[in-house]
């Protein structure tokens, strides 16, 4: 998790220069750092899930797209750009339904985490449609990996939009 910090964004209002202060230092905090010691080794699991790397990368950057993470969202774009996803694909994630560059198993796991990720929007939580069709893709390893997966990015995504932890300059592979 990333140390409080003062960010410049580099963009001008009326003359003067934007700058963005997280509130609290994760690694100044004695808390903080012990729950992000814990939640970073249940990311660990999740990577070494059999849910396909590409996938887990594209998920964790749609949950944080719709969360307005922006730390989450610079970090994933990245990260899933280093490992080789393709720009086009990291430019249309956010409008999936309308772009013709995923497979019928991502699809299925965007709606599986727009529906999880916007489960108070919903009424009823995720429907059994979403469900059924994620269940078409991936097995119950795969399935378990990606509910878990999803819960841990908004888990991210939620500390970092309350802390206000500025995204711009995460370079792929900085925290782990």
């Amino acid at each position: 998790m990333p140390p409080t910090r003062r960010v410049s964004a580099g963009v001008t209002t009326n003359g003067k220069e934007i700058t963005m202060d997280a509130r609290l230092s994760y690694h100044g905090n004695t808390l903080f750092a012990k729950f992000g010691k814990y939640i970073n080794s249940a990311g660990a699991v999740l990577t070494d899930s059999p849910l396909p790397a590409a996938t887990q990368e594209l998920v964790k950057l749609r949950a944080s797209q719709i969360n307005g993470c922006a730390l989450c969202t610079d970090m994933h774009a990245k990260d899933a750009e280093h490992a080789g996803e393709g720009p086009v694909r990291l430019h249309l994630l956010a409008a999936w339904r309308e772009a013709n560059v995923f497979t019928d198993a991502e699809r299925a796991a965007f709606e599986l985490t727009e529906q999880g990720t916007r489960i108070a929007d919903a009424g009823g939580g995720v429907s059994d449609e979403a469900w059924q069709n994620a269940a078409k893709y991936y097995d119950d390893d795969q399935l378990a990996a990606l509910v878990c997966l999803i819960a841990l990015i908004n888990t991210y995504n939620r500390m970092n939009v309350i802390t206000r932890q500025p995204g711009g300059d995460y370079q792929p592979g900085q925290w782990g």
